[in-house]
This record gives C-alpha cells, structure tokens and sequence, in this order.
C-alpha cells in the first residue's frame, strides 16, 4: 500500500508544485496575462506539438495495440456525454447552461494536466501512447462540444443574427480542427513512422532531434505554470450547484465510468493508467473558450473549470493509488 501512495504522489505532486509556482508568481506580480497568453501559445503551437512528434516517433510502441485503449477511450467519451445530456434534460432548465455542463462533465484536460500525470508515471512508453490516445480522443471531445453548445445553446427566442453568429463558430472551429497544431504533429509522426519502416530511411539529423529535445522539454513545465497562474480562487470558491453538480461528473463520476469501462475492455497495466489519468483530468481549458464564443453561460464555464483545476488533481492521486494497489495500474 505505501508503494501504491508513493506512486500517486509521484504522478501528481511534480504538477501541483509547478501550478503552485504559476500562481505564486501571478499574485506576487512576477509573470503578467501578456507573458501567460504568449507562454501558451507558444506551448500549443511550437513546444507540444514537437513533444508529441519526437515522443511517438522515438518509440518502439506497436500502434495497432492501441486499439482496444481507443476504443475503451471511445466507449467513456460517449457514455460521459449521453449520461450528461440526459441529466442536462432532465434537471436543467436553462438552455445556456445545458451544454456547458455537458462540455464539463466529459471533455478532460488531455493536452496539459493528462500529459503530464502520464509522463510522470510512466515515462516516454507512456507518453508516446498518451499521445496517441490524445490525438484520437481530442477529435471526439471537439465534434461533441460543437454539438452541444450549438444546440442547447440555441433558445427558442433568439434571433437569426445569433443563431449565424453561434453557426459561423461552429464552421470555424470545424476548420480549426483540421489546422491544430496538435494533430497535424501526430499526423506527421505517423507518417514519417510509417515511411521511416517501410523505405528505410535514414535517422533524423542530430540538430533536429537535439533542439526537438530541448523544445519539447519546455512544453509540460510551461503550460503547468501558465496553467497555475490562470487559477482564480472567486470562481473556485463561487460554486452554484449547477457547477458543483458538473464538478462531480467530472471528478468522481468521469474516472468510476474509465475504471470500470476499462476493466470490461481487459486493460491492464499502462493502457488502463494512460485510461483513467486522462480521463481523471480536470476539465479542458479549452471548453470555456468555446462556451463564451457560442453564447453559453460563460460565468458557469470558468467555476468549472476552476474547481476541478485543483481538486481533480487530489482524485487522481486517490483514484491512482487504488489501482496501484489492485493491481491493475
């Protein structure tokens, strides 16, 4: 059992401490939104997509065995999103609120909190199937926000000029799916994998693959500080019950549904970890732009957001020592 508690500490503790950095460094002044805003784009353009390329095609993973973990990672996404669109019909009455409490409860931060907690546990195996896993699933948490946002956001008096506006997002996004810096690095790994096995083609060159080293280095530390620095304790601490109740989807309701679909697929071992750590992420950034930009309930994205940042974190390592301790992480 203490190997098991060593364990999730060790996972989660490292990404504690380097948001915890971030926030101190934002309270004390040290690091502004102008510096956070360019650090991210910097992460999501350049630093994470070169982590992912270099972390899938320096592995000797066989992809193809993959596939029950993508399905596995397919069968939660689905189940979290059906379960909370019938809670969000059944209990919610105010259309501007049923897809941000939807986008909460299934769509995890994959990129940055997920990533990390893989790294951390089990080093570049698991961050090179990480990756896949992040790739695949990212393609589904995106198609299922717009769907949802755009229609539970959609309330029967508005007028046409909303309804292009939340529409033209929707394309947009759609565009931006298949312009992500993020999988058009995995693409391009697979790719230069699949040429690289079949035409023999010779090693990267040693400058490539050293400054690839050293930029994707900077991506996990970097966004775990921005990441930190972001933490606003009035959204955290102003939870409605609407947003405690997404909370709870997300941080004990999203991993129970991972554990147990993973155990119906035989995942053992790092598949089922790479499952619920990704899974048991808080929830993704990413959904409070979209809900804000399609003309959901904004404030309810960012208490979300906020709460399960931190403490999504204290349920991994919870959820991660019990599975240590099972046997079957």
């Amino acid at each position: 059992m203490i190997d098991a508690i060593l364990f999730a500490l060790n996972i989660v503790l490292p990404n504690l401490v380097l948001m915890g950095l971030g926030f101190f460094m934002r309270k004390k002044g040290q690091i502004s939104k102008a510096f956070i805003d360019q650090a991210s784009k910097l992460v999501f353009n350049y630093a994470l997509p070169c982590l992912l390329f270099f972390s899938v095609i320096e592995s000797q993973v066989n992809f193809r065995e993959q596939l029950n973990l993508l399905g596995a990672g397919f069968a939660v996404t689905l189940l979290l999103y059906f379960g909370a669109e019938l809670y969000a019909k059944l209990f919610i009455a105010r259309p501007e609120d049923k897809g941000v409490f939807v986008q909460g409860v299934f769509r995890s931060n994959m990129a940055i909190i997920g990533l990390a907690t893989v790294a951390n546990a089990y080093g570049a195996e698991g961050l090179s199937i990480g990756a896949v896993y992040m790739g695949v699933i990212t393609l589904v948490f995106n198609i299922l926000a717009v769907i949802t946002l755009s229609r539970t956001a959609i309330s029967p008096d508005a007028d046409q000029k909303q309804i292009a506006r939340r529409e033209s997002y929707a394309m947009m996004l759609t565009k931006k799916l298949f312009t992500n810096p993020l999988i058009l690095s995995l693409i391009a790994a697979f790719g230069f994998k699949l040429l690289a096995s079949t035409l023999a083609l010779p090693a990267l060159p040693n400058v490539i693959t050293q400054t690839g080293t050293l930029l994707s280095a900077l991506s996990l530390p970097l966004a775990l500080i921005c990441a930190g620095a972001t933490i606003d304790v009035r959204s955290m601490l102003t939870l409605s019950g609407l947003s405690m109740q997404a909370s709870i989807g997300r941080i004990l309701i999203a991993p129970i549904v991972a554990v147990v679909v993973g155990l119906a697929f035989g995942l053992t071992g790092v598949h089922m970890g790479v499952l619920f750590l990704m899974v048991a992420s808080p929830t993704a950034a990413a959904s409070y732009v979209m809900a804000k930009a399609m003309g959901g309930n904004d404030v309810l994205a960012a208490n979300i957001l906020a709460f399960t940042t931190v403490v999504s974190l204290f349920g991994m390592a919870i959820g991660a020592a019990a599975l240590r301790a099972l046997g079957w992480m």
